[in-house]
């Protein structure tokens, strides 16, 4: 009886085994390869998460293909595209969440740099009153060879304090961009030689800058690859985080479950840290529907 028993057990363990991995490869098959129709409705039916958007990912899309269509969604912001398409937008609904400057490679790092990033931020900074966007982005820049770390923060800070007072005044946030460095398989999904790869690295810098205006702008994909401990350190810095951004690892694409991150629980970290900015998806879809992935996407964060 005992030998029957047993056996039943290992059938039933056999089955049960085989009816769970069968249910979760049909789940990868449905989160990566999709139908290839969108949805009518708003996906973001809680909105306690204020999504966004950024436009480079879904190239070559035009960015008013792309607002109308987030907007539909449920998105209530877009940003990476370029200022000319901000009015289109706006017509929309649509905020701009970030505002554009000098990019990640030219930064601050290096003085000679200084005259450019300072002009940009400047440029930024009116651009985004103009449409009254709240944030700027800005970057550290690459590593220079001769340049210390210790002499890299100096060069940073220098720049940061002669705009700051400027982006206080027009009540802009700078926003500055932790990266990594790591992945070396893409252009935008990964930056070798980039200077603030380190998150702790830009929290003390944005902390040096002691201005409520000057912060950090959080992206849960590039932290995990370089520093890991995602909602610890949520938790830890959110009152220096003044944006997000997502994106899956590996490989920069969709935040489904074919990557290691898990969004909603950090979402709802995100919420118990009474955050109430925006949280752009920041993927490179790989779907043969980009729109259905920035549904997904939506549905994914809306918790």
């Amino acid at each position: 009886m005992q030998r029957v028993d047993e056996l039943g057990r290992r059938d039933w363990l056999t089955t049960t085994a085989g009816a769970v991995a069968a249910g979760a490869v049909a789940g990868q098959i449905l989160a990566s390869e999709p139908d290839n129709s969108t949805s009518n409705a708003n996906l973001a039916r809680n909105g306690r998460i204020k999504q966004s958007v950024m436009g480079w990912c879904f190239n070559p899309m035009p960015a008013a293909d792309l607002a109308r269509d987030g907007k539909r969604l449920g998105l209530v912001a877009i940003e990476g595209i370029s200022p000319s398409d901000y009015p289109e937008a706006k017509q929309l609904g649509l905020e701009i969440s970030l505002v554009g400057s000098h990019g990640f490679a030219k930064g601050p790092v290096d003085p000679e740099n200084h005259a450019f990033v300072e002009s940009k931020l400047r440029e930024s900074i009116d651009v985004a009153v103009k449409f009254g966007a709240k944030r700027v982005i800005t970057f550290t820049g690459m590593r220079v060879a001769g340049i210390s770390d210790e002499s890299a923060k100096k060069n940073c800070l220098h720049v940061w304090q002669k705009v700051i007072k400027y982006a206080e005044e027009k009540q802009v946030t700078l926003c500055l961009e932790h990266l990594n460095s790591r992945d070396n398989s893409h252009p935008m999904k990964g930056h070798p030689g980039y200077f603030g790869d380190d998150v702790e690295l830009c929290v003390e810098l944005i902390q040096q800058m002691s201005s409520p205006n000057f912060k950090l702008l959080f992206d849960i994909y590039h932290v995990q690859i370089m520093n890991g401990d995602v909602i610890r350190r949520i938790r830890k810095y959110h009152s220096l985080i003044g944006h997000y951004h997502t994106a899956g690892n590996p490989g920069r694409g969709e935040i489904d479950d074919t990557q290691e991150i898990n969004y909603p629980p950090i979402m709802r970290a995100i919420l118990e840290t009474g955050y109430d900015g925006f949280v752009a998806q920041e993927f490179i879809p790989t779907w043969k529907d980009p729109l259905k992935a920035l549904e997904h996407a939506i549905g994914v964060c809306d918790i």
